[in-house]
């Protein structure tokens, strides 16, 4: 007789708000390292909501060497209204980095965040709340990871500009 690793299913469709929110603030609470997010707006129905703003804050303040980047296809849109993501990232500025897509990247639809290098929440259309998440498939999350890179680095901001000019 052979012992088999009880698999878990890791993997989860959501399909609201609700469910995007809860599987957003669950991967931040089991982050150690770094939070990579990619939004089209800031999105306030998620990253404005005091659970995720909470999960945020534990995540950054208490682990040593944390980093938060940011990157929006929308800045326009961000702007319109305050968010409390914004204010935490003035305050947090070592943490948090806010960077916009530059015209010619802002055809990604898609909206993710990754927390480390094993937890995604997941959307192709970042205006529909449709997606998933899954919190150990380190392969695919590499490869949103390597895209999130690929776009963080070709979005390079001058070293003098400020958050105020998202």
């Amino acid at each position: 007789m052979t012992d088999q690793a009880e698999v878990k299913e890791t993997r989860r469709i959501l399909s609201s708000r609700e469910e995007v929110l809860d599987a957003v603030v669950e991967i931040t609470g089991r982050g150690d390292r770094a939070l990579a997010i990619l939004t089209p707006d800031l999105e306030p129905e998620i990253y404005d909501d005091e659970k995720f703003l909470d999960a945020l804050k534990k995540f950054i303040l208490s682990r040593a060497f944390t980093r938060v980047r940011v990157l929006i296809s929308n800045p326009a849109r961000a702007m319109k209204s305050g968010n409390q993501f914004v204010s935490m990232g003035r305050r947090l500025n070592s943490y948090i980095e806010f960077r916009n897509l530059k015209e010619e990247f802002r055809s990604h639809d898609e909206a993710f965040c990754i927390v480390d290098r094993n937890a995604l929440v997941y959307r192709a259309d970042g205006k529909r709340w449709e997606g998933m998440s899954d919190t150990n498939d380190p392969d695919l999350v590499s490869q949103y990871l390597e895209t999130f890179d690929e776009l963080w680095h070709a979005c390079e901001t001058e070293p003098t500009i400020r958050l105020a000019h998202l």
